[in-house]
């Protein structure tokens, strides 16, 4: 008795499942016979006329059969209300008109208008069936910038620790892995993921975040879901989070879920802050593509030395499979130390990339960052250093990348730099650089692109004075 009642309680849910099935055959068989009708009208066509009683039919019962398999799958809950109100009775009105042109047929009531009526109503019904799935602006997709109708892509945010969590870092993702079925056009379960009310209000399976309750929150159980698991999300079919999308979503969410602070308002551990860091413009998109691994080969580091620094806390890798080029970031150190200098300076031939970041780094240590002679990258932004110290980086001569986003460091600093030839990004956001400035600094630098944060100036040989500006990319 128990499994017929199941059965019967998933019936409607079976019959729904077969309306994207039958859905096509009347859009092809009612446009074939509707064609043939309008053709048959002329003498040279008469021939037509057996093949449309045959398509008529066909084409009506699999317009019935549309009709009432959409009726069961509207009852899921997982559309847009009013495209849907607008397809379900086009589509109705289209399945009358169909019995109404076999019945015409049938007993040869000549009506020239029927055929044209099924034409209108299955290009009708059709666009907003189309809207249902696609979304409203599937027709216009391919032309529109709108972030809501394109495919996101995300922008480098100059400061992380000043940006808000939820609209600068959490609503990208959402925005890109989970509006197709969440969002403002569909949907899926009655859960609506674009508005921070309706995030929490849930579906109708209740909520999907618990803040500060991780294990808790349907959302992340069903992204953790293995992925032949029908209800893994986002749908295997559709592009997945990433590892760290994953620990961002999950981080938020521990946090609390509050979608009006910023990062450096939240609690932040050693596994989060690479993550977060990351997603600054210089390691998310660079615009200039740097020399990954320089041109001569060089032998492998003491692993002693190696050790000592993974030991510290230091996330020490190779830039690239097989090569001995490494890249060292204190994201995870709390304090530098002078061991931690010279250690750094013993690996001066490896070491090509160097992040030191939020560290308490001061204009005395840069002596020992300039002797690294191999560096092509170095990330100093929000540290200590000022225009007292900056001066002996000039004898990094293979420095491309240069990020002092957050320093005090001003123009006048930055011109004991004027001999850095190689030098292509430098990252000036929220630095004592005015921009009373940046006339002095385009004749010094004439071929680096300079980022302001949120814009960028890009100086050319042939510029004069004049300073030109683009939002980044």
């Amino acid at each position: 008795m128990d499994l017929i009642i199941v059965l019967l309680f998933s019936l409607p849910d079976f019959i729904g499942a077969f309306h994207p099935l039958l859905v096509h055959l009347p859009v092809g068989i009612l446009l074939l016979a509707a064609f043939f009708q309008i053709l048959a009208q002329r003498d040279k066509f008469q021939s037509l006329s057996s093949a449309v009683s045959i398509a008529l039919l066909i084409g009506m019962l699999s317009a019935v059969g549309s009709c009432i398999s959409g009726y069961f799958l509207s009852g899921s809950g997982d559309y847009d209300e009013a495209l849907l109100f607008k397809h379900q009775w086009f589509g109705i009105a289209l399945a009358l008109i169909s019995v109404a042109a076999w019945l015409s047929d049938r007993y040869k009531v000549q009506n020239r208008m029927l055929p044209w009526l099924m034409i209108t109503l299955i290009f009708i019904t059709g666009h907003f069936g189309g809207s249902i799935t696609h979304g409203s602006g599937y027709l216009t997709k391919a032309f529109s910038s709108s972030p809501e109708l394109t495919e996101y892509e995300r922008k480098p945010i100059p400061d992380v620790q000043d940006a808000k969590a939820y609209q600068d870092i959490i609503k990208p993702i959402l925005m890109a892995k989970c509006y197709k079925c969440h969002g403002p056009e569909k949907q899926k379960g009655k859960l609506r993921l674009d508005i921070p009310d309706l995030i929490l209000k849930g579906g109708k399976g209740g909520q999907v975040i618990k803040a500060g309750n991780t294990d808790d929150s349907e959302l992340i159980k069903r992204i953790l879901l293995s992925k032949d698991n029908e209800d893994h999300m986002p749908p295997v079919e559709q592009p997945q989070l990433t590892k760290s999308e994953l620990e961002l979503i999950h981080w938020w969410v521990g946090t609390g879920a509050d979608f009006d602070k910023k990062v450096n308002a939240l609690v932040q551990n050693d596994k989060i802050k690479p993550v977060l860091l990351a997603l600054e413009s210089a390691d998310l998109k660079e615009e200039i593509k740097l020399s990954d691994i320089p041109d001569g080969e060089v032998a492998a580091a003491d692993p002693k030395i190696i050790n000592e620094l993974l030991n510290r806390g230091v996330a020490l890798t190779p830039v690239a499979k097989n090569s001995n080029y490494l890249s060292a970031n204190f994201v995870a150190v709390d304090a530098l130390s002078p061991q931690d200098f010279k250690l750094l300076e013993q690996l001066k031939k490896q070491l090509v990339w160097l992040k030191l970041g939020d560290s308490d780094i001061g204009d005395k240590d840069l002596e020992v960052v300039s002797r690294l002679e191999m560096l092509t990258r170095l990330s100093l932004e929000r540290t200590a250093i000022t225009d007292n110290g900056i001066g002996v980086l000039k004898n990094l001569s293979h420095l491309q990348y240069l990020n002092l986003l957050g320093t005090k460091v001003s123009a006048v600093g930055l011109m004991k730099l004027k001999g850095l030839n190689k030098l292509s990004q430098l990252y000036l956001y929220k630095t004592a650089v005015s921009n009373a400035d940046f006339a002095q600094l385009k004749k010094i630098f004439p071929k680096v692109t300079i980022d302001t944060g949120g814009y960028k100036l890009q100086f050319l040989e042939s510029d004069t004075t004049e300073l030109t500006t683009a939002r980044l990319k």
